[in-house]
């Protein structure tokens, strides 16, 4: 069953045009995909903010600069650096000072955040549970929207 964003948000006034009930109907549902992904990592001990980084330090195949990461983030808004502070606190991540520029640090997953990540990843399917009151074709057509709307 479809839940219309003005029953979602106890709207009584219908919204002054189309493009409005878009913005408030994108950053409500934001909202409960993130409380979905915070329900899957919480038995990790990662934030989704965590494990974003754990996927960019995995994807690089080599290591990077907090501010290469913080270019990659989804939420530019990050505290990079206190984020993997509390990463390498963990273990997940190592920091050793850039080669070619003393005043940059460069970040690697390490082999606990190698670990922790393919955990994760076998969980994948509770991910894309998230979606699942899509067809794959409007998964597709939602990412082409998205895409455009960004373009």
């Amino acid at each position: 069953m479809n839940m219309r964003i003005e029953d979602e948000i106890k709207q009584s006034k219908p919204f002054k045009s189309d493009y409005q009930k878009a913005a408030v109907n994108m950053l409500f549902t934001q909202g409960w995909i993130m409380e979905h992904m915070r329900n899957l990592f919480q038995p990790f001990n990662i934030t989704v903010k965590q494990y974003n980084i754990l996927r960019i330090l995995k994807g690089a195949g080599k290591p990077i600069s907090t501010s290469v990461i913080r270019e990659r983030l989804i939420d530019k808004m990050s505290d990079t650096t206190r984020i993997i502070d509390r990463m390498l606190a963990k273990g997940l991540v190592e920091k050793n000072n850039c080669k070619s520029d003393k005043r940059l640090v460069d970040i690697t997953i390490s082999n606990k955040g190698t670990e922790l990540l393919k955990q994760i990843e076998s969980k994948s399917k509770d991910m894309d549970r998230i979606f699942s009151a899509l067809t794959l074709d409007e998964t597709k057509k939602l990412n082409l929207l998205l895409d455009k709307l960004r373009g």
